[in-house]
C-alpha cells in the first residue's frame, strides 16, 4: 500500500506497520520521513485518528497531537469531515516565513529586512589575507574553534563561558543546536515578536511555540511564567537588543527573567544577533545559570554577512553534542573565515568603524521614530537596524507602502498571530529618503 503511488486511501494497519516507534515523537518523525520520501502518495487520505490509534496501540489523543504537528509542518491538511490528507509541501522543504520575503524588482525599495548598510561594513581584504595564514590551515581536524578566535571572543563575552564553538552564522547556530539536542515536536517558549527564521526552524521541527509577550524593556516576566507552566524544553530570546523591534532589554528586566527561570530545568537560549552594533553592553544569564545557558553571538551585521561567522557558548557537554552533530555535515567552520573574524575583532581600526556604524544606525533609527512621532504617529524609540511601526491593519499598511514602491514586512510573520505592526528597515534611511518613508508611514498607519 505505502509503495503504491496511485493509492488515494491509506490503510491504518499498513501505516502502523511502517511505524515501529510508537511514542508521540516517534510516530510524528516516522510519518514525516515517509511523506518526505514520497512513500505516502500526494493527495492520499489518511485513516481516522481512532483507526490509527487502535493499530498503533496508543491513545487517540496521541495521534491527534501527531496530526497537529504534521499540519504545522504543512505535510498534511485537514478537510473537516472529509478527514486529513497528504498535501503538497513535502516535495520541497523551504523556510516558509523567510521564503515569503519575496524577490523584488530593482525599482522597489526593499525595507522588509533589517540588513546592514554595505557602505558601513569594514573592508575584508586584509582580514582575509590574515585568515589565509590561520593555524593548521587545510587540516581535516574537526576543530571546535580556532584558538585566535576563541581568545578574541572570550574578551567580548558577557560571562565566563565553559566552552565555545564557531558556527557559520547565528541562524546556523540556532538551527544546528535545535537539531543536535533533538527538540523536534517539543514545546519551546519564544519571545513575541521574534526573528522569523527562529519561527521557521521551530515550525519545521514541529515544535509547539509558546509565545512570550514583550514590551519596551524586553520579554515580560509574567508572560514567561505562564509559558513555563507548560514545561517547555527551552526559552529562546535576544538578551540585549531586539532585532525586530529595536527595543533594548534592560538589566532589571533581564534579572527579573532570571528570577522566573530560577529553579527550572528549562534550557535558556540567548541569540545576540545585533552583536557589537547594539547600543546595550553585552549581557547574559550565563553567569547566573552557566549549566543551562547557550549564548550565540553573531558577527554578520557588524562585520559582514559573508563572513558567515558566529560563536556560541554553553556547558561543555552541550557544546560537544552540538559539535558532534556537525560531524554529519561540514564538521567545522572555515579556518580562513575564523582567522579573518579573529583579526577583525582585534583590529583597532575595525573597532572604530563598527562604533561609527552603530552611531549612524542609531541616528537613522531615531530619525525615523522622531519623524513618525512629529506627524502624530505612535512608534517607540529604540536602536539598531529596524523599527516596529504600530498600524491598524497590517494588510492595509503593506499595500500602502507597496503602492509607493516600498516593501515592508507585516508583523504577523514574526509571531503566532497578527501583531498590528509592520517592520521597517531603517539602516539606510537618511535625507529625502527618510522623509519619504516617514510620510508613507503616516498614511499606512491610519
Amino acid at each position: 500500500m505505502i509503495e503504491n503511488q496511485h493509492q488515494t486511501s491509506l490503510s491504518a494497519a499498513e501505516l502502523a506497520a511502517a511505524l515501529p516507534d510508537r511514542t508521540l515523537a516517534g510516530i510524528t518523525m516516522g510519518l514525516r520521513a515517509l511523506i518526505k520520501a514520497g512513500r505516502l502518495p500526494l493527495g492520499s487520505r489518511l485513516p481516522t485518528v481512532r483507526e490509527v490509534a487502535l493499530e498503533c496501540g496508543v491513545s487517540p489523543a496521541t495521534i491527534s497531537a501527531v496530526w497537529q504537528n504534521l499540519q504545522k509542518q504543512k505535510l498534511i491538511e485537514s478537510r473537516g469531515r472529509n478527514g486529513c490528507w497528504i498535501c503538497g509541501q513535502q516535495s520541497r522543504m523551504t523556510p516558509a516565513r523567510f521564503a515569503s520575503s519575496g524577490h523584488f524588482s530593482r525599482d522597489v525599495l526593499n525595507l522588509s529586512l533589517a540588513v546592514p548598510d554595505a557602505r558601513l561594513l569594514p573592508p575584508l581584504q586584509t582580514a582575509l589575507l590574515q585568515g589565509a595564514q590561520a593555524e593548521d590551515l587545510n587540516s581535516y581536524e574537526r576543530i571546535a574553534i580556532l584558538p585566535a578566535l576563541e581568545r578574541a571572543a572570550r574578551r567580548l563575552w558577557p560571562y565566563e563561558p565553559e566552552a565555545l564553538l564557531a558556527t557559520s552564522g547565528g541562524y546556523s547556530a540556532i538551527h544546528t543546536l535545535f537539531h543536535a539536542l533533538s527538540f523536534a515536536c517539543c514545546r519551546v517558549a519564544v519571545e513575541e515578536p521574534t526573528g522569523l527564521r527562529h519561527l521557521d526552524i521551530l515550525e519545521d521541527l514541529g515544535c509547539e511555540i509558546l509565545p512570550v509577550a514583550t514590551d519596551s524593556e524586553g520579554p515580560l516576566p509574567e508572560s514567561l511564567a505562564r509559558a513555563l507552566h507548560k514545561q517547555p524544553v527551552a526559552f529562546l530570546f535576544e538578551p540585549r537588543q531586539h532585532a525586530v523591534t529595536g527595543q533594548r532589554v534592560t538589566p532589571a528586566r533581564l534579572a527579573a527573567l532570571g528570577d522566573v527561570l530560577e529553579g527550572r530545568e528549562t534550557l535558556i537560549i540567548e541569540d545576540d544577533g545585533i552583536g557589537s552594533l547594539s547600543s546595550v553592553a553585552a549581557q547574559s544569564l550565563g553567569g547566573r545559570f552557566p549549566e543551562r545557558v547557550i549564548h550565540v553571538l553573531s558577527f554578520s551585521k557588524s562585520h559582514g554577512p559573508d563572513l558567515r561567522m558566529a560563536v556560541l557558548s554553553g556547558p561543555a557537554e552541550i557544546v560537544e553534542s552540538i559539535r558532534a552533530y556537525r560531524l554529519f555535515s561540514s564538521g567545522w567552520s572555515s579556518r580562513i573565515l575564523q582567522g579573518a573574524a579573529a583579526w577583525l575583532l582585534e583590529d583597532a581600526g575595525t573597532s572604530a568603524l563598527v562604533t561609527q556604524a552603530r552611531e549612524i544606525y542609531n541616528a537613522r533609527h531615531s530619525g525615523f521614530v522622531t519623524g513618525v512621532q512629529a506627524l502624530g504617529g505612535a512608534c517607540q524609540a529604540g536602536a539598531g537596524l529596524s523599527a516596529w511601526l504600530p498600524v491598524r491593519s497590517e494588510t492595509f499598511a503593506v499595500v500602502t507602502f507597496a503602492a509607493h514602491g516600498i516593501a515592508v514586512s507585516p508583523g504577523r510573520r514574526y509571531g503566532t498571530k497578527e501583531l498590528n505592526h509592520v517592520r521597517i528597515g531603517t539602516s539606510t534611511l537618511e535625507g529625502d529618503l527618510l522623509e519619504r518613508v516617514v510620510e508613507i508611514s503616516r498614511l499606512a498607519s491610519q
